[in-house]
């Protein structure tokens, strides 16, 4: 096992002491930091790290994380935030990746909860219901 994996693994012990982290999370966290550290010290390919660490975009999805394809985290939402520090923006990253345009970059098992709440919620009822009244005032 090369040096770079293994100071990438302590680094990842150490966090997952700290939070409950998901296999996967591990194992990419893992990968990018090794990655990193080896592009840092000079041994790395740049172009790997150019070409977002070889990640496959359609293994980025996962049920409880979503991947950066960029530099390997794992999130349960990739925000503009995250992307500018990639010095890209959600357009370009959908682009570079080979991704729908209209991909959302979130968790799965996260847009399924926030869609079944806003399918609870039905707020469209409640507009009509609310517009419905002013609409008889002004006759």
């Amino acid at each position: 096992m090369d040096d770079y994996l293994k100071e990438a693994l302590e680094i990842v012990k150490a966090q997952a002491a700290h939070r409950a982290m998901a296999e996967d999370e591990i194992t990419s966290m893992v990968a990018g930091l090794a990655a990193k550290l080896r592009c840092l010290s000079g041994a790395g390919e740049a172009a790997q790290v150019e070409a977002g660490l070889g990640l496959d975009p359609k293994k980025a999805f996962k049920e409880k994380s979503v991947s950066c394809l960029e530099c390997g985290k794992a999130f349960k939402i990739i925000t503009k935030k995250h992307l500018a520090t990639h010095e890209l923006d959600l357009k370009s990253y959908l682009e570079k990746h080979g991704l729908k345009k209209g991909t959302k970059l979130i968790a799965k098992e996260l847009q399924r909860n926030r869609r079944k709440k806003m399918t609870d919620m039905k707020l469209w009822e409640k507009r009509k219901k609310n517009d419905a009244p002013k609409a008889k005032k002004g006759a």
